[in-house]
């Protein structure tokens, strides 16, 4: 073989590799005219209500297409969107919920539509889903929060496992799994974890079950309990900023991390303006408002919140999101019993 075709033949393979990476890197366009044509997007979503409304204020202002916001806890947005499915009703254009383990099923069910908008390759693995299924919106942290105005340091919980001490009876509050997804992946794995004794063991502390993470830490405000349970970092963040005397403790034995998959819903009403918003989801004007509003934005260019660890400092829980499907209506009833 001739020095010449050697050499033709390496310039071809270069080429072809180049082409194979740029195909791999494409990301899908969206067409601009056919959303601004539609001119409406339904997005149902368990994002901290503030941080939804300024998001639908940036979206609307840059884009001029209006957005209809169904704003609830996690599990309650998921169920009414399967309702809906069922009922061959769909509304939702965009679905955004706290809940991997739910996305991955109706990935595998065929329920969602494949998209990766500009910006795909600047979120980490855990972040989006590798066929484009669902992009994470961001990144919540599931940890514990106290007054720490009433609770010293030193007589605060440093670890989940410290909520069977009896010297905490009385003073915590925990969100409810069969209404905010995140509570459900908490309790899903500490209780795989720890076994069901641990809840049981809780369950005698007299813990307050509320429904989310919006009673969770108006509990706290009130001074009616002092200790949050499982409550997401985004909200305590925010009370701070308020003037309120509430703590994040990152647990010694782990943090959860949990991403919140938005996913571009098949057979919805409005598909092109919904991948316009999933696009502007994890734009880098939107993803700067997370860290903002004290939570943790899901793209890696962005950095955490002021004065929050990065997220390689924070130990981190892992999450079986398989096995938190499976198991997701055993644990819902499971603690129930407990806490009825």
């Amino acid at each position: 073989m001739t020095l010449r075709r050697q050499a033709g033949m390496l310039m071809a393979c270069v080429g072809l590799s180049v082409a194979l990476v740029t195909a791999a890197a494409a990301q899908d366009k969206v067409d601009l005219a056919a959303a601004k044509k539609e001119g409406k997007v339904v997005w149902y979503t368990s994002t901290p209500i503030k941080t939804a409304n300024k998001l639908v204020q940036m979206f609307e202002a840059k884009t001029g297409v209006k957005v209809e916001l169904f704003r609830s806890g996690g599990s309650a947005i998921l169920s009414r969107f399967m309702q809906e499915l069922q009922a061959k009703r769909i509304a939702c254009d965009l679905l955004t919920t706290s809940d991997p383990a739910a996305a991955g099923d109706m990935a595998r069910k065929g329920i969602l539509v494949p998209f990766k908008p500009d910006g795909f390759d600047k979120l980490p693995e855990p972040a989006r889903d590798a066929d484009g299924n669902w992009v994470a919106q961001r990144l919540n942290m599931m940890t514990l929060f106290v007054r720490d105005d009433k609770l010293k340091e030193a007589d605060a919980p440093k670890a989940w496992t410290d909520a069977t001490n009896p010297k905490f009876k009385g003073k915590m509050v925990m969100s409810d799994p069969s209404f905010t997804s995140l509570q459900l992946m908490v309790v899903s794995t500490l209780s795989r974890k720890l076994g069901w004794k641990y809840y049981e063991d809780v369950r005698k502390n007299d813990v307050m079950i509320v429904k989310g993470n919006e009673q969770l830490v108006d509990n706290l405000k009130s001074g009616e309990r002092l200790i949050a349970l499982g409550g997401l970092d985004s909200y305590a963040a925010s009370a701070r900023k308020d003037g309120h005397p509430i703590a994040t403790v990152y647990p010694t034995d782990g943090t959860f991390i949990i991403p919140s998959p938005t996913a571009v819903i098949k057979g919805s009403p409005h598909p092109n303006a919904a991948k316009l918003l999933a696009e502007f989801m994890i734009s880098p004007e939107a993803q700067k408002l997370f860290p903002v509003d004290g939570g943790y934005a899901a793209r890696t260019d962005v950095d955490p919140p002021k004065g929050n660890p990065k997220l390689a400092d924070v130990k981190s829980i892992p999450i079986d999101y398989v096995q938190v499907g499976k198991d997701s209506a055993t644990v819902k009833r499971k603690f129930n019993e407990i806490f009825q």
